[in-house]
């Protein structure tokens, strides 16, 4: 609890997980909705349009969290070095 409180850990990345798993979760929403929103029921291009928002906000969030995570990472290597040369 003191390490969280002193700023010596990170909160965020323990977050940043399920940030991800809700990301994926609204992905999901997304292109189901796209799939049956309209009139006339599923068609072809509806179908695949909600695929493709899928895979590609799901894709896009993955992007998103790693590229938060190396972020940490550089931070975490950095302090490493740090306390290394001291």
């Amino acid at each position: 609890m003191k390490d969280l409180f002193f700023f010596e850990s990170m909160l965020v990345p323990k977050i940043i997980t399920i940030v991800y798993w809700l990301l994926l979760l609204l992905a999901a929403g997304f292109g189901i909705k796209s799939m049956f929103s309209g009139y006339g029921g599923v068609t072809f291009g509806k179908f695949f349009m909600g695929i493709a928002i899928m895979a590609g906000c799901a894709i896009g969030a993955r992007i998103w969290c790693e590229l938060l995570i190396v972020l940490f990472k550089i931070h975490e290597n950095i302090k490493k070095l740090a306390e290394r040369q001291v």
